[in-house]
């Protein structure tokens, strides 16, 4: 039931979700740093701690964000607020992602040779074939995005909810999609192509660059997942509905990163 405001502000209970999310992300990178290490036994159990409670405190504050939504908490001046929020959160994201391609074009255009004995060895690029599964891969992302911007405009401009279902229900589809796709380009790649996670530069900025992007696409699809569960619930108005909003945002960050990524690592790396 939402409750009358006599103010525009977003004056919140105490939370415990803060302090919990910081200390389960903590035991988390502590858990994967310890696994990785080739001191420590090699065991990702304190990781996986980290990581169910990293999973619990999202869920849980999250839940919490749609309940206060739902009661009227998000006025106008709230939803500016997140927007600007979730405005500066994809900021920090393409600032992850410039450090991934400035080292690939540092290696490129002025290689930071390795030493072997008497001469010296320049890292090898070592290209792939841009115009077929990763071009495939492209249209489908692209396809994804139209499919979002076909739901959010449905339910701006027209309230329509069936045609928002199907055009996140085809958004989530073709994400999919993506992922099995990639998951069997790196099966090739290390099967038959002989590519290692280690021991060459290219190798490194290859699977750190479109490896983290796959992984950005996973959270996306979820994010879009429960966006589709909430639509089919009845939620989002045409006037409040910064959750799907900020779906949307981040879906067409994804989209981008991957066009830049395509067009520099797969097609300029050759």
């Amino acid at each position: 039931m939402a409750h009358e405001k006599n103010h525009d502000y977003h004056i919140l209970q105490p939370s415990p979700w803060p302090l919990m999310g910081a200390a389960s992300a903590f035991v988390m990178l502590f858990g994967a740093v310890h696994w990785m290490s080739p001191e420590a036994s090699g065991t990702p159990f304190i990781f996986l701690i980290g990581l169910i409670g990293v999973l619990y405190v999202m869920w849980s504050w999250w839940g919490d964000t749609i309940k206060e939504n739902k009661v009227g908490d998000h006025t106008p001046v709230v939803r500016i607020g997140l927007r600007y929020g979730f405005i500066m959160f994809i900021m920090s994201e393409v600032m992850f992602f410039a450090a991934w391609f400035w080292a690939f074009f540092k290696n490129a255009l002025y290689p930071m040779w390795t030493y072997q004995g008497t001469e010296y060895v320049k890292p090898e690029i070592i290209p792939i074939d841009a115009f077929h599964l990763p071009l495939i891969n492209t249209l489908i992302l692209l396809c994804s995005g139209a499919a979002v911007t076909w739901a959010h405009h449905a339910l701006v401009h027209g309230n329509i909810r069936k045609d928002l279902v199907a055009g996140l229900a085809i958004g989530i589809g073709l994400g999919a999609f993506f992922t099995v796709f990639q998951a069997y380009e790196y099966y090739e790649l290390f099967v038959h192509e002989g590519y290692t996670f280690g021991g060459d530069f290219f190798y490194g900025s290859f699977f750190m660059a479109t490896g983290f992007h796959g992984f950005h696409v996973i959270i996306g699809t979820i994010f879009l997942t429960i966006c589709l569960v909430r639509a089919m619930k009845g939620d989002f108005t045409p006037d409040d509905h910064i959750g799907f909003e900020a779906a949307a945002w981040y879906w067409h960050f994804v989209d981008v990163v991957w066009l830049f990524l395509f067009v520099v690592v797969y097609i300029w790396g050759q």
